[in-house]
């Protein structure tokens, strides 16, 4: 089975082209503006978009990301909700969407139940950024069995060999962990980063998407010369709160940032 994350980043490699992924958290404003920066992430040429499921609990997020999350769940949106979002704007969009979602949401739905309405929605993916590998043979059997891809995190401190084995365990890319910690912009991504990639490389042929600390083109540029896409979260989040009009300001900087793809 093609799926639809498969489709677009053999695409990119046929023209040796790379990604650029933002996440936004659903409902943050609101899931009006939330539809409003799918499209603008697919204008700008963005080739998959995560959409973050808030949760009062995130796992590894930083300040802003948590900030974010508590803003669109006291604003009362829902899994439900988000679900008729992405539903509403899949047709209007060619980008690949992704769901960033806790696991515990996953369960206190039913694991059949929340895959079946996802890819009803119209999502072509998850990362399930609490799920060990250990763990994680059900979920993708169930996200194989949808036609959807599940993409496990590999962080700076997994060495080489469970890294491979967690490759293995993906489908459409694995999500690199660039540094160590929480999420959130950074002036300079870690130094090794490029070794790390390059090692990488080396066991698996899954697309490699780095996020965590990515914050401008010139991070992007640095990422894709080993990788295959950059994930930029903490750093669009805080341009939207600064500004006066979060929704331009977003777009401004999404076509800034695929500017550095190159």
């Amino acid at each position: 089975m093609t799926h639809r994350i498969d489709t677009i980043f053999t695409g990119l490699r046929a023209r040796e082209a790379k990604a650029l992924m933002p996440f936004f958290t659903a409902g943050d404003p609101d899931l009006a503006a939330t539809v409003s920066l799918i499209r603008a992430a697919d204008a700008a040429g963005a080739a998959v978009c995560e959409v973050g499921f808030p949760f009062s609990d995130p796992v590894a997020d930083g300040p802003t990301i948590q900030a974010s999350m508590q803003r669109a769940l006291d604003g009362g949106t829902d899994v439900a909700g988000v679900f008729a979002a992405v539903r509403s704007v899949r047709p209007e969009v060619k980008l690949g969407l992704v769901a960033m979602v806790s696991y515990s949401i996953v369960h206190r739905w039913g694991l059949e139940r929340f895959v079946a309405e996802a890819a009803d929605a119209g999502f072509d993916g998850f990362i399930f950024p609490d799920l060990s590998l250990e763990a994680s043979q059900p979920a993708r059997a169930a996200v194989k069995a949808a036609g959807l891809t599940l993409s496990l995190l590999v962080a700076p401190t997994t060495p080489l060999a469970r890294a491979q084995q967690i490759a293995a365990a993906c489908s459409g890319f694995v999500y690199v962990v660039a540094r160590a910690g929480i999420t959130g912009a950074r002036a300079e991504l870690p130094p090794e980063l490029t070794t790390r990639l390059t090692a990488l490389r080396e066991v698996t042929d899954l697309p490699l998407a780095v996020g965590f600390g990515v914050s401008k083109p010139a991070h992007v540029r640095e990422v894709v010369a080993v990788a295959d896409a950059a994930i930029v979260a903490s750093a669009l989040i805080d341009r939207m709160q600064g500004a006066s009009d979060p929704l331009e300001a977003a777009a401004e900087m999404l076509e800034q940032l695929t500017g550095g793809l190159g």
